[in-house]
């Protein structure tokens, strides 16, 4: 059962932003830097608001009026499914992240940055032993680690990879923002049909124009393929977002058809959640 509340938790430089990022991807709500005694409270507003799936990472370094992550964590949900997440890596790639990032350790008031960190193992030792899932991020790229994550706290009913299909046309600019761009330009081109004209490919007449094309099937059938091959490629290196470009000259006519016959095909995919932008049908 995936949990309903995750609690991201473990040493500085491990991983917890990245860790937070990636399970904000998978659906979950997400609360970072949350001082443990705000804790019941922001439980009890997200579940008013009916958020089914949280991800909380706590300050781990609160103590005295704000409370300390341990017994907040002991404390919170009662009856509700919890896991957590400690990360944590060797110390001289701690230190090595540390002098990339130019950042502060929050332990290094005084004494060297391994005396921090070596500090901060020991406090933070109790929570280590209440985890639910120890992840050391030493040898862990950004993509194992979503990997990692995904397969741990992926809901079935959580899509993975977010598709977006743009429908545009060349003569208004290519979209910056795509990672596949096919060019419909070769197929029939309704415009000069008058009756068509002031048509878009979601209507029925268009529709069939397009489809008359001898050239579409084996179009359609090569990229739903291509796309067949490349999606699981894609949630396999963590990738979270895809934005497909079609393109035709002015963005309402083959383009739209053409997209929403793909939005078809990846919406029975349920790696993916597919969204569709018409980007130039008013123009």
């Amino acid at each position: 059962m995936t949990p309903r509340i995750v609690f991201v938790v473990g040493l500085s430089g491990a991983g917890r932003s990245q860790a937070m990022k990636t399970l904000e991807d998978l659906g979950f709500y997400c609360v970072e830097h949350l001082p443990p005694t705000a804790l019941d409270a922001t439980i009890r507003a997200l579940d008013a608001a009916h958020v089914r799936q949280i991800a909380v990472a706590l300050d781990v370094h609160a103590s005295g009026a704000l409370g300390t992550a341990s017994s907040a964590i002991e404390s919170a949900a009662p009856g509700e499914t919890k896991a957590v997440l400690f990360l944590e890596a060797r110390p001289e790639v701690l230190v090595r992240r540390f002098s990339a990032s130019r950042r502060r350790h929050p332990l290094a008031s005084s004494g060297s940055l391994r005396d921090a960190i070596a500090a901060e193992r020991t406090a933070l030792a109790p929570l280590r032993a209440r985890a639910s899932i120890v992840l050391d991020t030493t040898d862990l790229t950004l993509s194992a680690l979503k990997q990692r994550l995904a397969s741990a706290f992926a809901s079935d009913r959580v899509a993975v990879l977010a598709v977006t299909l743009v429908a545009f046309g060349f003569k208004y600019g290519i979209p910056l923002d795509l990672d596949l761009l096919f060019d419909v330009r070769f197929l029939r081109n309704p415009n000069y049909d008058d009756a068509l004209q002031p048509l878009t490919g979601a209507d029925p007449e268009v529709a069939a124009f397009v489809e008359a094309d001898p050239l579409l099937p084996e179009f359609l059938a090569r990229v739903e393929s291509l796309l067949d091959f490349l999606i699981p490629c894609y949630v396999s290196e963590g990738k979270s977002q895809l934005t497909i470009g079609i393109g035709c000259t002015g963005g309402r006519h083959r383009s739209i058809y053409v997209a929403r016959r793909l939005e078809r095909h990846l919406a029975a995919d349920e790696r993916c959640s597919v969204a569709f932008d018409a980007r130039d049908v008013m123009r």
